[in-house]
């Protein structure tokens, strides 16, 4: 199996996945919201005929077509949910919803959900316990709601993506979090590396050293849990890196002082021994380059992470926006990267967040701000041409 997957057609033709911000109303206040979600629903949101017509358009993408995510805010907040949902099951789309943990996930809200052909859901959790979980996600009584809507979505057989957000506040969760996942089980882990946008401009992220050491963490775990990373494109990198390496029987680079802490915490938890399952290598998707995020006013962005408009889907085609929007087009190619990003020789592969090198500098080409490596330090450069192709 390859380090790193390729999708199985072209992305400049077609997305991998289009996520669609069914609304913005959602009654939590997490700290770290793209959102910036509020309690009330915007009255510009797509209609649920234009909502229909977006879902079509999504299938004109061609087969296999892209997988539909349905997320917030709060999708629960629309009353007409389930009827989307439907409607894109009949259009043949693979429909999953990412609900927030509030009272209105129910076990029948998920039992209707699956009746309507949705695939999955995907749920928040930031912390191993109630205290730290909810003091992030701002409202009493949200860990206790989402472990049972894990526990709900399994019985009535949901698959269930689990989401984890990285900030300095909660690093040091990320073992116990795994060992979560381990033990309930999931069809994958996914851990983002924040972007400083909306409320998470408040929030303190890893640096480079420190982010470096999360992604080497999370290879180590990676025949133990299926696991994932969201804006931390350089865990490619860290995979080709780490595979070369124990081909040659060289050890991993020596790592920081929160490696060490966050691996000790592993092999208490018995996360680095025992049963093996085949690693999940990370697939080369990013904005605008097999991804593409719809808001719920119709704008299309490249993610939801960067807000750089580049049509409307009330005006034009999804399809044509994807494929000919220049700033898409832009997107996909590397040789537009700035500074190490532009000279690494993992740039095909990688290319870095552009979401967060916009948060942070302004350009979407700009270098990743977190990433420590230096271009041209791998010792087996030879070995590389082949993986990065």
């Amino acid at each position: 199996m390859p380090e790193v997957r390729r999708l199985r057609h072209a992305s400049a033709e077609r997305p991998f996945i289009v996520i669609w911000e069914a609304t913005q109303a959602c009654p939590l206040a997490c700290h770290h919201c793209r959102a910036s979600a509020r309690p009330q629903r915007d009255p510009a949101e797509l209609t649920t005929d234009e909502a229909t017509g977006l879902m079509a358009q999504v299938a004109q993408f061609g087969r296999p077509a892209p997988l539909f995510v349905i997320t917030g805010g709060d999708p629960f907040q629309r009353p007409d949910l389930t009827t989307l949902v439907r409607r894109g099951t009949d259009l043949g789309l693979a429909v999953s919803v990412s609900p927030s943990g509030t009272p209105t996930l129910t076990r029948e809200a998920l039992s209707r959900l699956r009746d309507a052909g949705a695939r999955a859901i995907s749920l928040s959790l930031d912390a191993a316990g109630p205290a730290a979980h909810d003091g992030f996600r701002g409202v009493a009584g949200v860990y206790a709601l989402t472990t049972r809507a894990w526990r709900d979505a399994a019985d009535l057989g949901l698959k269930v993506q689990i989401n984890t957000t990285v900030t300095r506040r909660t690093v040091d969760e990320l073992p116990d979090i795994a060992a979560q996942v381990r033990d309930r089980g999931a069809m994958l882990w996914s851990v983002f590396f924040l972007v400083p946008t909306g409320r998470g401009r408040d929030l303190a992220a890893l640096d480079a050293a420190e982010t470096e050491d999360v992604l080497h963490l999370l290879y180590d775990l990676g025949e133990t849990v299926p696991v994932k990373t969201t804006e931390a494109h350089h865990f490619r990198r860290v995979c080709l890196q780490r595979a070369v390496l124990a081909r040659h029987g060289v050890p991993a680079p020596k790592l920081g002082p929160l490696y060490r802490r966050l691996r000790r915490r592993l092999d208490e938890l018995g996360l680095t021994s025992g049963p093996q399952r085949p690693r999940r290598p990370p697939l080369r998707v990013s904005a605008g380059d097999g991804f593409v995020f719809v808001s719920h006013r119709g704008q299309v962005h490249p993610s939801g992470f960067l807000p750089l408009p580049a049509g409307d889907v009330r005006a034009q085609s999804l399809v044509d926006i994807y494929r000919d929007a220049p700033l898409f087009q832009a997107l996909r190619d590397p040789d537009r990267l700035g500074g190490r990003c532009g000279v690494c020789e993992f740039r095909t592969v990688c290319g870095g967040s552009r979401a967060r090198a916009y948060a942070t500098t302004g350009d979407v080409h700009a270098e990743e701000p977190v990433c420590g490596y230096q271009p041209g330090s791998f010792p087996y450069p030879e070995e590389l041409a082949e993986l990065t192709a």
